[in-house]
């Protein structure tokens, strides 16, 4: 099983950059960019709470559980 992340698309469609969202939320942009990239083995509920009320957006929008080898 494989978690996706897909935040560099909804900031993508929100138009704000990693050093932008970054400051907003109170993390690294080194840190959110490991997010964004699909790297990060965790996130803690409050950074992910802080994305979404940031990007006005639910959690389901920016990770997506897919099966191994479903790509």
């Amino acid at each position: 099983m494989s978690i996706i992340v897909n935040l560099d698309v909804i900031m993508a469609k929100r138009k704000i950059s990693v050093n932008q969202l970054s400051e907003r939320i109170g993390i690294t942009a080194a840190n959110l960019s490991i997010l964004k990239t699909n790297k990060a083995k965790a996130i803690r509920f409050s950074t992910l709470e802080a994305i979404c009320r940031e990007l006005n957006c639910q959690p389901g929008d920016i990770l997506i559980y897919e099966e191994e080898g479903q790509k």
